[in-house]
């Protein structure tokens, strides 16, 4: 099978085209021919060597159709999505024609649309919907915060945030893509930066009650001072580096009353997060009708994958990156 791996740490030119053996059909795994994957920052910084972990062959998300599984739970043509579980990280991922899944990190889909329309929805809705309603068990009605909402984590939040009856006030760093953002259900647009709270908030921080910060550390102390007593704070990004919260002293920067929490999508699958918690087909459901615009903002050929590092790197996504086989 033909196979994009990473050459040695480094630049994009570093994703190189090889020929791989098939994986082998094994227990306890799924055999997927790969159809379309996704892009994501995660696996740039696997690519650069920043990460604890990077397989040889990089990708954490695809769509595509079952090749074999040795357990019986899917029959072979199945049309699956698998992510995380250790692809990209500890085992060979979707760069490939051909990828071996986890079967706790496979679930069958059932769908007309374009295997890259399908490849924008994986990764990025199930951890949308997972921050939003696990994490902070968003309600109708409620105010919420989307710190880096151009990404294609934040847009899909954004789409899911809305269609569950939520006001949305949505952040991004630049000024042109306001008009999306509101075409995606934001009420508000704010352009982010690390003073944020003083602008949205300036006489009661009660007025959101959770946010969503993608942007990461770099503005997370700012986040939980946009909540009062009872407000929800979940991190689920790193757009603004992987650098450290500088001197965090908890008894000092801490708001008391308000929740703070983490969610990192390399969990699913594991005890407690079972993929199938979420949604997944009434997500594709939904794009397909139209109700969650989940369209990739660009699709790429296999042999581009070089040029979609370098989209993503230098911040031109707008939204998620696609490559169809």
């Amino acid at each position: 099978m033909r196979a994009i791996v990473i050459q040695q740490f480094g630049g994009p030119e570093r994703l190189v085209i090889e020929e791989l053996p098939d994986p082998k059909p094994a227990p306890g795994h799924v055999v997927i021919a790969v159809k379309a994957f996704g892009i994501n920052h995660a696996e740039t910084h696997m690519r650069r060597g920043e990460w604890p972990e990077a397989a040889r062959v990089s990708g954490i998300e695809c769509v595509g159709v079952v090749a074999a599984c040795p357990d019986g739970q899917f029959a072979a043509g199945t049309k699956v999505a698998a992510l995380m579980g250790g692809l990209g990280r500890t085992l060979n991922g979707t760069y490939a024609e051909y990828t071996s899944a986890p079967l706790t990190n496979v679930v069958p889909i059932e769908s007309t649309l374009p295997w890259e329309e399908l490849a924008a929805i994986p990764e990025s809705y199930a951890t949308a919907w997972s921050c939003l309603h696990r994490n902070l068990e968003l309600a109708s009605g409620q105010t919420l915060l989307i710190r880096g909402a151009t990404s294609a984590l934040g847009q899909a939040a954004l789409n899911i945030a809305a269609g569950a009856g939520a006001r949305v006030i949505a952040t991004t760093r630049n000024p042109e893509r306001v008009p999306s953002l509101e075409a995606l259900g934001a009420h508000r647009v704010e352009l982010e930066g690390p003073d944020l709270s003083r602008r949205i908030s300036p006489t009661s921080p009660g007025r959101i009650d959770a946010v969503l910060d993608l942007v990461g550390n770099s503005v997370i102390l700012d986040s939980l001072s946009t909540v009062g007593r009872g407000g929800r704070v979940c991190l689920a990004g790193f757009l603004g580096g992987l650098g450290p919260i500088g001197s965090f002293n908890p008894l000092l920067q801490m708001p008391s009353g308000v929740h703070w929490s983490f969610f990192g999508s390399f969990m699913f699958g594991a005890p407690g997060f079972p993929l199938s918690d979420v949604p997944l087909q009434a997500i594709v459901d939904r794009a397909a009708a139209g109700t969650y615009q989940a369209k990739p903002a660009r699709v790429f050929r296999f042999e581009e994958i070089q040029e979609a590092h370098r989209v993503m790197e230098s911040n031109r996504a707008n939204g998620k990156l696609v490559v169809r086989l």
